[in-house]
């Protein structure tokens, strides 16, 4: 059984690690760093640590002053919070001059659970999608959320990272991590499932399936959503007979949208789309949530075989 870890646990610990290589860099959270797991840093580093209370507006705006300043900023809170409330303020202050923030966003998707429909973002990738200079990263398990809080931190430019509430399995033998360069996870030529965060799991359980009946199911784990491997996407669309992308995510404006833009211009392909169509989200366990919205391995392989000729 692959090991499960929490990606928040692994955010706060790189942050650890990261702080203690970098006094430039500093953590903003609002009001919510227990949860996110900067308390961690808040705790080894308090003068480096500042809680803006429930107040994202303001703490994004100043974490654009302080990246003026020539800090490397950190700044926290849920994803719904960090993308829709403060939107404003990363579009005009942090965007706009292509400041050094790195948005890492927790409790994202549907798998936030019980906390029901307010809390859980399922429109915020297509939000931070739109916006010039944003970088775009949603891992798919622990050691690759601490491989994406590396690279932002390494890389210069305004960075969104979207972490889940729940625990995700730990992905074996997926190859090593480099920004913006998505990872083949298995290989094949019927079919190609693109996925990214916790979906990448349920796609590879479902690959695993389908293998048992025939089908060769390329696995694609698109790390990296903005900016696109294109190489990657448009080699995949060439190789195999249709697309099927998988997302915790409104399947408008998200992963599937990015893919399907590219591939339409590019390389006709069938495109079949997973993830929440039209719906706000609800109160529930992750398991049940994931079910209600057919997001779950079973429905990935529904799809494949309706799809498969």
């Amino acid at each position: 059984m692959a090991e499960q870890l929490y990606q928040r646990d692994i955010y706060g610990q790189e942050l650890l690690r990261l702080g203690a290589l970098d006094k430039n860099i500093v953590v903003l959270d609002a009001d919510l760093s227990s949860s996110t797991r900067t308390n961690l840093f808040a705790k080894q580093f308090p003068d480096r640590f500042f809680n803006f209370g429930v107040a994202e507006q303001n703490m994004m705006a100043a974490a654009a002053g302080l990246a003026s300043c020539g800090k490397t900023v950190f700044v926290s809170t849920f994803a719904v919070f960090a993308a829709g409330r403060a939107w404003d303020q990363i579009r005009v202050s942090i965007g706009y001059n292509n400041f050094n923030v790195k948005i890492v966003a927790t409790h994202a998707g549907i798998t936030v659970g019980p906390d029901g429909a307010s809390h859980q973002a399922l429109e915020d990738i297509a939000l931070m999608r739109v916006l010039p200079n944003m970088n775009i990263i949603v891992p798919c398990d622990g050691p690759q959320t601490a491989e994406a809080v590396n690279t932002a931190a390494k890389t210069s430019g305004p960075f969104y990272i979207r972490l889940g509430r729940s625990k995700v399995p730990t992905i074996e033998n997926k190859g090593g991590f480099t920004f913006a360069r998505a990872q083949v996870i298995s290989s094949g030529d019927d079919v190609t499932i693109i996925a990214c965060g916790m979906m990448v799991f349920e796609a590879l359980l479902a690959v695993k399936t389908l293998a048992q009946k025939g089908i060769k199911a390329r696995l694609i784990n698109l790390h990296t959503v903005w900016p696109l491997d294109n190489e990657t996407i448009l080699k995949a669309a060439k190789e195999t007979k249709f697309i099927v992308i998988c997302e915790e995510h409104n399947v408008f404006g998200g992963l599937a949208s990015s893919v399907d833009e590219i591939v339409a211009e590019h390389c006709p392909r069938k495109v079949i789309r997973l993830g929440i169509r039209n719906r706000f989200g609800q109160s529930g366990e992750p398991a049940d949530l994931l079910k209600e919205y057919n997001l779950t391995s079973l429905d990935i392989e529904k799809a494949v075989l309706s799809n498969i000729s």
